[in-house]
């Protein structure tokens, strides 16, 4: 009625006149338009909802689990690790996350925690039970079983980024865990390709006797007989932890092994296993015959190094030099690409539920880039982390396995470890 009263008033008013249609038009639809507040925002309850929904930022929190354990130092002061070796990798793949988390409206947080195995996994236990939903764990194999056990049932998947142990892939693999740390198998047969390519058939095998040192040396063994070298002489190398052999200084050691290392059939490299950082950089040129060194020392195969440039990587390392003011290594890479997996599958899935992360993590859809010249991607029979394998000496890398020539019917990287056929896992598939 008012509305009508308004017009006809209107009418009598020449100026008015051209604007009468959309008057009208404005008129008869104002009582149609929603309610706003002082604001001119809608007072609307079900687009107030929706308006808080697409505001609300999603929240992942992520564990970086470090087991605190004692080790022998190694033998040069400048292997000593950082204190914060891992954290840093661990560091800049949160800042990489949140960087195209803010577009999405995702929001990515880090909490460390250290302690030794058994207060390590109570307090992971904690944490998960609270809604973490993803640990990166830089932990002893038994340590990462006793995590995975932990956190059985719950929507929570542990990325393995410390230790190389192939039974974790294997048969004490778990379907909660996997794992971006390469395997000794993937290492020792990124080595092999490589010796095999040079024609370096003949190996002599030198290994220590700590249980990481022989574990290295069995994937050594397996490599050779995979690809076709033959192991011409296998030594063990006697050393006591905390009273090296080196205490009577270098003249003694010039001396030993060259004396150690004579007598032995011709061979065409001297391939070492020495995880534990006890005996090996004493090799190179000091070998009864002049020949190359390979293994733990001299050529070494590893995920990352800290001079690598090719496929973006030098972007990577000056952003982690900004950040940690130092070069990145191999367990700073191992963390980095675990959490990286996570944010690439938040962006994918548009979602912070860890149970559609983890499945979008596992699935055949699933890649993430890592500045080695390939799509990453989790093998679907034990979830280790597919990756070109660096070869390097201490200043450079030399080359990047697999290795020309070596094919498979999927995927190359499949060449390196253990593939699909051979493997012995049957805990990992849901």
């Amino acid at each position: 009625m008012q509305n009508s009263v308004w017009l006809r008033s209107l009418v009598r008013c020449r100026p008015c006149r051209p604007w009468l249609p959309l008057l009208a038009i404005t008129a008869f639809a104002a009582p149609l338009i929603l309610p706003v507040d002082a604001l001119g925002q809608s007072t609307d309850p079900t687009t107030a909802k929706q308006t808080s929904r697409q505001n609300e930022v999603q929240k992942i929190t992520i564990i970086l689990a470090r087991e605190l354990r004692d080790a022998p130092p190694p033998l040069s002061l400048l292997d000593f690790p950082p204190e914060d070796e891992g954290i840093a990798g661990a560091k800049l793949a949160i800042a990489d996350n949140n960087t195209t988390g803010r577009f999405l409206k995702q929001e990515f947080t880090l909490e460390v925690v250290e302690a030794a195995a058994y207060d390590l996994v109570l307090r992971v236990k904690e944490k998960a039970s609270a809604g973490a939903g993803f640990v990166i764990a830089d932990a002893a194999p038994d340590t990462v079983l006793a995590l995975s056990a932990a956190l059985d049932g719950q929507n929570a998947l542990i990325f393995n980024a410390g230790s190389g142990d192939d039974a974790l892939r294997e048969e004490n693999c778990r379907k909660n865990v996997v794992h971006t740390a390469p395997s000794r198998a993937m290492l020792a047969d990124a080595l092999a390709q490589y010796l095999i390519w040079k024609r370096w058939r003949r190996w002599f095998l030198l290994h220590g006797t700590q249980p990481d040192d022989l574990a290295y040396a069995a994937a050594l063994r397996r490599a050779a007989n995979r690809f076709g070298a033959k192991i011409v002489e296998e030594r063990a190398y006697e050393y006591e932890v905390g009273s090296r052999r080196a205490d009577g200084g270098h003249e003694q050691i010039q001396q030993q092994i060259p004396t150690f290392t004579q007598n032995v059939p011709d061979y065409d490299v001297l391939v070492i296993a020495d995880e534990s950082d006890q005996f090996g950089e004493y090799i190179p040129y000091m070998t009864w015959d002049a020949r190359p060194v390979a293994g733990t020392q001299g050529l070494v195969a590893a995920s990352w190094h800290p001079a690598l440039e090719q496929w973006g990587g030098t972007q990577f390392q000056s952003r982690f030099q900004k950040l940690a003011n130092r070069p990145a290594r191999p367990l700073d890479y191992n963390v980095w690409i675990a959490i990286r997996s996570i944010g690439e599958a938040a962006t994918r899935t548009r979602s912070a539920d860890p149970e559609k992360l983890i499945a979008y993590l596992k699935s055949a859809e699933f890649d993430v880039a890592g500045f080695k010249g390939r799509k990453l991607t989790f093998r679907a029979w034990n979830g280790q982390l597919r990756q070109p394998i660096l070869l390097s000496t201490p200043k450079l890398p030399l080359t990047v396995s697999p290795q020309p020539g070596f094919l498979h019917q999927f995927s190359e990287l499949d060449t390196l470890g253990v593939d699909e056929p051979e493997s012995k896992c049957s805990n990992y598939a849901p």
